[in-house]
């Protein structure tokens, strides 16, 4: 990876800072910006025949949308070896508008919306913080899932979901090279796929990730984790995001000096944990004694700034000695330790750069947040579980397997990590398994 990709990250960090900044039309709790390569995604067979489409896996927005036939200005070519295919709804037999009057439609608006009447298409539209945008109208058609029938055996299945058909997109969405079908929602909200699967009895609302910072690929699994085991702590409740509340911050063993109400909680001063996002973004007042610490084994490392945002210098040793391990403390005494190795990138041979990001200078309006992305959880297996409103990881080898739980069946199933050239989708009876195409730019990085 050259100097050329840094630019990559901070264009993808940029939407996602939109995603979650930015006033919207309809309170999605945000699409992540899924043209960029710093993102994995997954593929899906919908409609009757089925067609394949790949989408964004995005535990930070709450739909599953693709583009549709006739969209205006929506990607037609990828660089990611995948082609791209727009979903027709006039072409599948199955496929059904979603009208004003149906309980999904009340859904995305929290209740009846007076500009939307009986009889019309349920229309959305998103803005983004640098002005694209994406709108549509949802509709309702068959997906079609692997059954899971024992380890590692599967059998076709059907599930009806309500999904977005996107008509129009302006500004950068969908202009990159990186370009995918859609996004597929992993968010809270009763819109999302997790949640239309777990209202009908098909899955518990709990889900898990590993993504695989070493080899590529990983796992990205729906059902109740039975091995391996994992602590939690609480989502802060009522938000949008995955948010949870930090308590202190260590570095090379030593605790950062922070002001005791940096750690409120809710939405201004919870942790946003976020696998759409490529690297970490911390307020000021974490960010600069963060750095002095990082670098103070080092007082005469030159340092300098690569694309106006990353603090590279040169290095031949080895990063794990020279430079201290971080470790985050979060409420429940659950901590998340990210080595140097992790937070520091090569992009040529002894030239790195630091992934800590101050987030009040990468945000527009110079809000600050506490975000932690790809560059920390990778290498991780996180389990979201809405059940219980919590959110918990644990290091692990994402090229191995997990075991999760079949309601129906009580029996257990182990879900292996794929790679690129072999995604799948995996259900059963309540366990769904992504099995995930990762393309996002820190599987590059070796």
């Amino acid at each position: 990876m050259g100097r050329s990709a840094l630019s990559a990250f901070r264009a993808h960090d940029s939407f996602r800072h939109g995603r979650m900044l930015a006033a919207v039309d309809l309170q999605l709790g945000g699409n992540g910006q899924p043209t960029d390569a710093a993102l994995y995604y997954t593929k899906l067979s919908i409609g009757n025949p089925s067609n394949d489409y790949h989408v964004q896996v995005d535990t930070g927005s709450d739909i599953l949308w693709v583009n549709c036939a006739g969209c205006d200005k929506c990607p037609t070519k990828s660089d990611l070896k995948i082609a791209l295919k727009q979903y027709d709804l006039k072409a599948s037999s199955t496929g059904k508008a979603v009208t004003c009057d149906q309980d999904f439609c009340s859904a995305m608006f929290n209740g009846p919306y007076s500009d939307c009447k009986m009889g019309d298409l349920c229309d959305y539209a998103v803005t983004y913080g640098d002005g694209s945008r994406t709108e549509g109208y949802f509709v309702r058609d068959y997906i079609k899932l692997d059954e899971v029938t024992g380890n590692l055996q599967t059998s076709s299945m059907n599930g009806s979901i309500a999904f977005g058909c996107s008509s129009k997109q302006s500004g950068e969405l969908g202009s990159s090279s990186e370009a995918v079908d859609g996004i597929l929602g992993f968010g809270q909200a009763n819109t999302s796929v997790l949640s239309q699967l777990a209202s009908s009895g098909k899955v518990k609302k709990i889900f898990s990730h590993c993504l695989d910072g070493v080899n590529g690929g990983g796992i990205f699994a729906i059902g109740q984790l039975v091995q391996p085991k994992v602590n939690s702590t609480p989502l802060v409740p009522n938000e949008a995001h995955y948010n949870v509340n930090m308590k202190a911050v260590e570095v090379g063993g030593d605790s950062l000096d922070l002001p005791t109400d940096l750690f409120g909680t809710g939405s201004q001063r919870g942790t946003i944990i976020d696998s759409g996002t490529t690297l970490a973004y911390l307020p000021d007042e974490i960010y600069e004694p963060l750095m002095e610490k990082v670098m103070a084994r080092h007082p005469n490392l030159k340092t300098q700034i690569v694309e106006q945002q990353f603090k590279c210098f040169d290095y031949t040793g080895n990063v794990d000695n020279g430079f201290p391990v971080v470790i985050f403390h979060f409420e429940d005494s659950l901590s998340l330790t990210v080595y140097p190795r992790e937070y520091l990138f090569k992009i040529s041979d002894n030239e790195w750069c630091i992934g800590w990001q101050n987030s009040g200078m990468q945000t527009k309006d110079g809000k600050e947040i506490t975000l932690l992305g790809d560059i920390v959880l990778s290498n991780k297996l996180v389990v979201y579980d809405l059940e219980n409103q919590t959110i918990g990881w644990t290091a692990y080898n994402c090229s191995s397997s997990i075991k999760v739980k079949d309601e129906k069946s009580r029996n257990s199933y182990t879900v292996s990590a794929h790679d690129i050239s072999s995604a799948s989708i995996r259900i059963s009876g309540n366990i769904i398994s992504f099995i995930l195409l990762v393309a996002f730019l820190l599987n590059l990085i070796k």
